[in-house]
């Protein structure tokens, strides 16, 4: 399918982006990321059938200078030096955090994320003139221009946005639900009135920035969220912020990064939330923009990864999920193993055997209500 075509038909219906790279390529030995996640949500999406060939497209990868459009040259030469010799000197591993324990050297060091911020650059063009990109693979949001930075070496949802803009979009919203807030995001585009961010992260997680008084320049909205954090509180928060503020900003282009880390089976994160919280978001965030981009990101579980990104991908089509998945899907799901990981050792069968958690509800906190509250007196300030 050419771009001109993949554009008349991201008009007309979802287009997913993928790539057979994150099948062959891990990081090393028991890094988080060690699980398949991007395969799996393929997998499962075409066992289901809701992944035919003619909305299917394989990411490029992104060229050198491309990723120059943020990242820095001498910090992507050494990216592409990392995977050429796999190793970094001692000075290179202090000035750009490559080859430490969060971001090691792998085989794959540049191709995997410069294929993953390849698939976002090139959702930028596809939505030129409007439509839906579903791209599991995008949703890096730590990455700095010349630094790796929690496990992403390269800040692909920056990149989507410059892409969009470099294709005529100028107001973009970006709204990002992954456990951890997203630092390399706010560093692109703090201070700019064409950009809205809102973030919704577990409270003193790693990075310990996106503290609520902290606006970045007056283009963020920033919620930190206690632990435990439940779907009661999370329909608070997208009726009562994420909603709201996004119709108030009238945006040309949604950005979605729905990190699948906030679920409560995932290992690096202490909130409570289930898969459908984060489905309600992305049905409530499509057509506030006549462009929606849905990203990946955090998710360190392999069942509720590939659960919870799968029913993104039936959301964004309209398909009502089933109770019970396909033989083959159940299947894939099956042939997963968590090393390593308690919860590898004895996963729940309704992992294996459908998509949808039962809610997680619970009482709204009264701390919750007031945060939502401070931010969004902040959005009525400024509309």
């Amino acid at each position: 399918m050419g771009k001109d075509e993949a554009r008349g038909v991201a008009r007309e219906r979802p287009l997913f982006i993928g790539s057979e790279i994150y099948r062959r390529s891990k990081y090393a030995g028991w890094h988080p990321l060690r699980v398949p996640r991007v395969s799996t949500v393929m997998d499962l999406s075409r066992a289901m059938g809701w992944l035919p060939g003619d909305v299917y497209l394989t990411s490029p990868r992104a060229k050198p200078h491309l990723l120059e459009r943020w990242h820095r040259p001498n910090y992507v030469a050494a990216l592409l030096r990392a995977e050429a010799t796999q190793a970094v000197t001692p000075e290179e591993r202090a000035r750009f955090g490559i080859g430490t324990v969060s971001n090691p050297v792998y085989p794959e060091i540049y191709r995997r994320p410069a294929t993953a911020a390849g698939g976002s650059i090139l959702s930028g063009e596809l939505l030129k003139d409007g439509g839906v990109v579903y791209h599991p693979a995008g949703g890096t949001h730590h990455g700095m221009p010349g630094r790796a930075n929690g496990f992403c070496f390269l800040n692909d949802p920056v990149l989507a946005m410059l892409s969009l803009r470099h294709h005529g979009v100028r107001r973009i919203a970006y709204v990002d639900i992954d456990a951890h807030h997203c630092d390399g995001v706010e560093v692109g585009f703090s201070g700019d009135p064409d950009c809205l961010m809102i973030s919704v992260h577990e409270e003193g997680l790693w990075p310990r920035t996106g503290r609520l008084e902290d606006d970045a320049g007056g283009s963020a909205l920033n919620l930190p969220v206690p632990r435990g954090l439940n779907d009661d509180e999370m329909d608070a928060i997208r009726e009562g912020l994420i909603q709201p503020a996004v119709a108030a900003f009238r945006p040309q282009a949604v950005v979605l990064q729905c990190g699948s880390d906030a679920v409560e089976e995932d290992p690096l994160s202490h909130l409570g939330l289930s898969n459908n919280a984060h489905w309600e978001i992305v049905a409530a965030l499509m057509g506030m923009a006549p462009r929606l981009l849905v990203l990946g990101g955090g998710g360190y579980n392999p069942w509720s990864v590939g659960r919870l990104w799968t029913g993104v991908w039936a959301t964004l089509n309209g398909i009502e999920v089933p109770d019970r998945l396909t033989p083959g899907a159940e299947a894939i799901q099956r042939a997963l193993s968590f090393p390593g990981n308690r919860r590898g050792r004895n996963p729940p069968d309704h992992w294996f055997t459908t998509l949808r958690d039962r809610p997680r509800g619970g009482p709204v906190r009264p701390e919750i209500r007031h945060r939502i509250g401070v931010l969004r007196g902040r959005l009525r300030a400024a509309v």
